[in-house]
């Protein structure tokens, strides 16, 4: 065999639906299926047992450990030459596998992963908050892009490996977030050759309100300090653009609530010239959030989206940033361990 796909899934049965669904329309069929639930109080048996028959599938019910800790369950009962990791919110093209196929046959590697796309069914909100992580001008293309800032490292939601250096890299880590990162980098430094697939991209759902999506790219922005412990040479300056992003904001901010206190209270004489102020301070926010609003809105043909791409990448970028202010606080500057700073990023 020679593709095995691993899902862990926790309380997301529909979604596991949608996506098996989605593996049986895929042209290239020499794979199975391992679905691992993380202990899952809402499980996705009935849904896969659906779907035997259709697929060679395996399910596994397990306590859970985090989705790191599942994929590894998950590889170990595997049997396909690779592993192709995919998130429970994904759907596939037909001819997802067609793509992996036809480039590890024109060109085999060790690592592989693919970017992802919002499919025309996805809410306004949803179309938004894939902008903002796909855009060059919000993560700087890093996140699968053919336009980046950085060297391309495969993320959990659509990764392959070949089985034997997955098994021997000893998998995923057991942090709860960042762990991807962190195997990507295990896999470069181990000298095993990776690279983009840009034809094998899939549907990724991703949060659907911006609560959500703050809440994980907060989390990234803490597990990207965490990482740079681990790995001093993995912090790049595109990793640091957030963190300045959120500082500029917030200083440009002070200085525009500076100025507007000044025209209240401030010499009458001077009332124009703290106007031009703050209407400096204002003005790469605007600037910003009119590229975010047209670029946006071209790419999705829609308004709305537009608009609401500017705050899905004030949301993103700041998000991110806070986390890393408070990660690099808290590890930097008070030299706290890892369990002492953020214990509940692990699992036991």
């Amino acid at each position: 065999m020679t593709y095995s796909i691993i899902v862990p899934v926790f309380n997301r049965p529909d979604e596991v639906d949608e996506l098996l669904e989605s593996l049986c329309q895929q042209t290239v069929r020499d794979f199975e299926v391992v679905v691992v639930e993380d202990g899952s109080e809402k499980t996705c048996k009935d849904v896969c047992d659906k779907y035997h028959g259709k697929l060679d599938l395996k399910y596994f019910a397990k306590k859970n450990s985090g989705p790191g800790q599942s994929r590894n369950y998950g590889a170990e009962r595997a049997k396909g030459e690779y592993l192709i990791v995919l998130d429970s919110d994904v759907v596939l093209p037909e001819n997802y596998l067609k793509a992996v196929d036809d480039e590890l046959r024109k060109k085999p590697c060790d690592a592989f992963g693919g970017p992802d796309q919002a499919h025309e069914s996805f809410s306004e909100t949803q179309k938004a908050i894939n902008y903002s992580m796909t855009s060059f001008f919000t993560t700087g293309g890093i996140r699968g892009g053919k336009k980046k800032l950085d060297k391309f490292y495969p993320r959990s939601f659509n990764m392959g490996i070949r089985r034997d250096v997955y098994l021997r890299l000893g998998g995923f880590s057991k942090m709860r977030f960042g762990e991807d990162i962190d195997f990507s980098i295990r896999i470069f430094k181990a000298g095993y050759h990776c690279r983009l697939f840009p034809d094998a991209w899939v549907w990724h759902k991703r949060r659907t309100d911006m609560k959500k999506f703050f809440r994980q790219v907060y989390n990234s922005g803490i597990a990207r300090i965490n990482l740079y412990k681990l790995y001093p040479d993995s912090l790049k300056l595109v990793h640091m653009l957030p963190m300045v992003f959120t500082v500029g904001v917030i200083l440009l901010f002070l200085m525009a609530c500076f100025g507007r206190i000044m025209m209240v209270y401030g010499n009458p004489e001077h009332f124009y010239s703290w106007y031009w102020f703050v209407i400096a301070s204002l003005a790469p926010i605007i600037l910003y959030s009119l590229l975010i609003f047209t670029h946006s809105a071209i790419i999705n043909r829609s308004l709305p989206i537009g608009f609401i791409s500017i705050g899905a990448a004030f949301v993103q970028l700041m998000g991110y940033g806070f986390g890393f202010i408070e990660a690099w606080w808290k590890r930097c500057v008070l030299k706290k361990d890892i369990f002492q700073a953020f214990e509940k990023s692990f699992y036991e």
